[in-house]
């Protein structure tokens, strides 16, 4: 190389990495997930506009390959160590299900489309398929931070990333070995993804108990022992990626997955450090794959696909990815709001653009004119689907999310003992984000057991409360049998998240004046299990009906904002309900009454609906949100 040519190549590294950074910025200041500035950035000083970027740009397709490669075993291990097995536990059979079945709809789902509406040829559109599987880390995780999901939906979405990822490169693998080697048979096929899918397993296990063993004496050298341990985690990520790869082609991925689902469920030392130094190289990473393969992006071979391209990317859209999605998670734990947005945002990712780049390349060495042909189809189908999923579901993820209404505002519990757990099915069959914060280890084992969100940790540490999702938290409730811990929890709250409701429980009557004092409402066990008695003493049909209401029936407050309700008498508003909602309450200016049939609604207004839960629940879609 010459002088020349490095100093050229040092201008386009620079250019890409602060595209990439601006591209962070812009996300993070239009809440819209990055890659979408990243694919953009990289169309523009690639081949189609300025030409500034091109394959030759890093010595050829070798040298693109080897690139890619690395950075692909940088961002799945990131993935991958950041996915904890108490978020898997959170939808356990979903994941399995979306996994499994759902990825073998979308396999031959694809490929059928291929071959029905392009006329490829079964292998091309079998290889298709398989690429096309992987929804992937690398679009999923920036969508997600911009996009605060229920814990339960992110954690699936997160780990079908994850997993199909890996399984999606490496039956590519054996179907691309197929195509060069024509006798093989069935058996073979499987030898073949055994034989990748075992190494990886194998090195990842390897390398991540290694680099475990050495992280447990990095205190050798105090000073250095931060630094040592992100340089030895990153090291590792690398390392079990290169290892795995050269015994089997792609079985890196796996094994760059395997060492970081490990690592990151490990305890080790200084993993914040750790975590916080990969999310930054893999951010660079990201913002360089991403850019350098959109570059490559050749619009003709878009274009020649015609009206065939687009029939399979609304196929994969439309079709496949509801029908998975709904079929993977039948059952009670998602809403139909939820598993729309899941079957809306599956944009494909980096996994299958860069392997499809280096199958096209080598068959494009290939002299045959079949295999030109084949390699424009493969990489002209699976770009298209690449490019249109991530632009219109990555980029709209945040306004889909907000039009399904999926984005919750969380409530924190804190304390998971029996007023904890029992509020928090309450609040969950109300379909709440609620999120448990729970010291001890067997009652935060027997919480996740049950299904509900759980943190361990200390609830009056700021840390735990911020890990937790404090910063989004419309309610903190702070339950633990301790009114010391409460009235700390109820002061950090306040203090250092600004939550709008603060509720404290007072195990001693004789405290609650100190939480009052402090603006946080309280509730005095003592006095809430008197007046619960009294009520089924001197009032036996009220106390079952309020108790029957907590399984059957549901209350909801409702603001009155302009368009809505503002304006309109109660009569009128009544007729409009579903069958069974009553309006018991209207609150205004501090007050709260039980409203005639001519009392006008004004904005501001609380109004107060009683009835049928799910009546409850249609009278909020037509009437406004709950405060």
């Amino acid at each position: 190389m010459t002088a020349a040519e490095g100093g050229n190549l040092l201008v386009l590294v620079a250019t890409i990495v602060g595209l990439g950074v601006a591209s962070q910025l812009l996300s993070a200041r239009f809440r819209i997930p990055s890659v979408l500035f990243l694919i953009v950035s990289g169309v523009v000083v690639g081949p189609e506009v300025f030409g500034i970027l091109t394959v030759d740009s890093f010595g050829g397709s070798s040298g693109l390959s080897t690139i890619v490669g690395l950075s692909v075993a940088i961002i799945v291990f990131e993935g991958a160590f950041h996915l904890k097995v108490e978020k898997i536990r959170e939808a356990p059979a979903a994941v399995f299900r979306l996994t499994t079945v759902g990825a073998a709809i979308a396999f031959l789902g694809t490929a059928g489309a291929v071959r029905f509406f392009l006329g490829a040829d079964w292998d091309i559109a079998l290889l298709i398929g398989a690429l096309l599987v992987a929804t992937g880390p690398t679009v999923v995780t920036p969508i997600l931070k911009v996009v605060p999901v229920r814990d339960r939906v992110a954690a699936t979405l997160e780990t079908e990333g994850i997993v199909n990822d890996v399984t999606a490169a490496i039956v590519a693998v054996v179907l691309f070995k197929a195509m060069t080697v024509r006798e093989l048979t069935a058996d073979v096929y499987l030898q073949l993804f055994a034989e990748r899918l075992g190494t990886g397993l194998l090195i990842g296990v390897i390398v991540a108990a290694v680099v475990w063993a050495v992280l447990q004496y990095v205190d050798i050298s105090p000073d250095d022992a931060p630094r040592n341990a992100r340089l030895l985690t990153l090291a590792g990520a690398i390392v079990a990626f290169g290892a795995a790869d050269y015994v089997f082609a792609e079985a890196g991925v796996a094994a760059a997955a395997t060492a970081g689902l490990i690592l990151g469920n490990a305890s080790l030392p200084y993993e914040e450090e750790i975590a916080a130094f990969k999310g930054d190289v893999t951010l660079l990473v990201l913002s360089f794959v991403f850019i350098t393969l959109a570059a490559l992006l050749e619009f003709d071979q878009l274009f020649a696909l015609g009206l065939g391209g687009v029939a399979v990317v609304l196929t994969v859209m439309l079709v496949l990815r509801p029908l998975l999605v709904f079929i993977s998670t039948r059952g009670g734990r998602f809403t139909n709001r939820e598993r729309l947005f899941m079957s809306f945002v599956g944009p494909r990712g980096i996994i299958p653009a860069s392997v499809a780049t280096l199958f096209a390349i080598r068959l494009q060495t290939e002299a045959a004119p079949t295999n030109a042909a084949g390699a424009d189809l493969l990489v002209g189908t699976v770009f298209l689907v690449i490019l249109v999923t991530v632009v219109l579901e990555g980029g709209f993820a945040r306004q889909i999310a907000e039009y399904l209404d999926v984005i919750p505002m969380r409530v924190l519990i804190v304390g998971g003992g029996r007023v904890g757990r029992s509020l928090a099915e309450r609040l969950e069959e109300r379909g709440e984000n609620v999120v448990i914060i729970e010291e001890d280890k067997p009652v935060l084992e027997r919480l996740r057991n049950d299904g509900f969100t759980a943190r361990q940790g200390n609830g009056t540490d700021v840390e735990v409360l911020r890990g937790a999702g404090a910063e989004n938290a419309k309610t903190v409730v702070a339950a633990t049998g301790d009114d010391d811990a409460n009235l700390l929890v109820a002061q950090l709250a306040k203090s250092s998240f600004d939550v709008q409701k603060v509720i404290a429980r007072a195990n001693e009557p004789s405290n609650a004046p100190a939480f009052e004092e402090l603006g946080v409402e309280t509730i005095s066990a003592a006095e809430s299990t008197a007046w619960a008695i009294d009520n089924q003493i001197e009032r036996p049909a009220l106390s079952d009906w309020m108790s029957e209401l907590g399984r059957s029936g549901d209350v909801q407050e409702i603001e009155v904002t302009d368009g809505e309700l503002a304006g309109k008498r109660i009569a009128d508003v009544g007729s409009e309900l579903p069958n069974g909602v009553l309006i018991a309450l209207v609150s205004r200016n501090g007050t709260s009454e039980v409203p005639t049939p001519d009392v006008e609604l004004q904005t501001g207004d609380h109004v107060t609906l009683i009835g049928r839960t799910e009546a409850v629940r249609e009278a909020i879609e037509r009437c406004g949100k709950p405060v």
